[in-house]
């Protein structure tokens, strides 16, 4: 709250809220629609990860990842789409490990890819009816996540450049907003190639 304050925001108002947790999301909800009487734009921002692959696959751990990743991002959506009126939107934050299979992402990879192909059905349902409908995928960002991760990070980003592209990309109009766009536009690219391709390339550049 005093950083909010420190930067001319002096009528936030934060509630603490377990994204995997139904009743916690209702509650919040509850909380903010008397307070405000409505919902502009909602970012589900939650996230979870550990590295991992198939030596070392715990099955318990990678459900808690997906419970985050994914699953409250359905939750989310089910407490507040009832109440999302035309113009308004909501923004999911997944990744660009999303697109394809990574090594390390065995449990991360496959939420981020459920969450992309979630938000581009809601888009297909909710853009005519005028409730906007963003996909956020990030490269990699400083976090206390990835620094778990014990290879250099390419093209790596600060919360505050992340964030800053983020808010960015939403003027652009467009349903997904990606960044930072010199690495998000290769893995683009590989996710068109086909897997005979993809698979010997990905090894190769990742020393997998």
């Amino acid at each position: 709250a005093d950083g909010l304050r420190a930067v001319g925001i002096d009528a936030a108002l934060l509630l603490p809220c377990d994204a995997t947790d139904t009743t916690s999301l209702a509650a919040t909800h509850r909380t903010l629609m008397a307070a405000w009487g409505g919902i502009d734009l909602v970012v589900y921002l939650a996230g979870d990860y550990v590295p991992m692959r198939a030596d070392d696959f715990d099955l318990a751990r990678a459900e808690q990842v997906v419970a985050v990743n994914f699953n409250g991002a359905m939750r989310l959506a089910a407490c507040v789409l009832p109440t999302l009126q035309a113009g308004r939107g909501i923004a999911f934050v997944a990744s660009v490990a999303g697109y394809r299979g990574l090594p390390k992402a065995l449990c991360y990879g496959p939420g981020k890819a459920a969450l992309i192909h979630f938000a581009e059905c809601l888009h297909l349902d909710l853009t005519p009816r005028g409730i906007g409908v963003w996909l956020i995928n990030p490269g990699f960002v400083q976090t206390r996540l990835t620094a778990r991760n014990a290879f250099a990070m390419p093209a790596l980003l600060t919360p505050e450049q992340a964030a800053t592209a983020a808010v960015d990309g939403f003027s652009s109009g467009n349903f997904e907003i990606h960044f930072p766009k010199r690495f998000t536009r290769m893995l683009k690219l590989l996710s068109l190639l086909p897997y005979r391709w993809y698979f010997p390339l990905i090894r190769r550049l990742t020393g997998a």
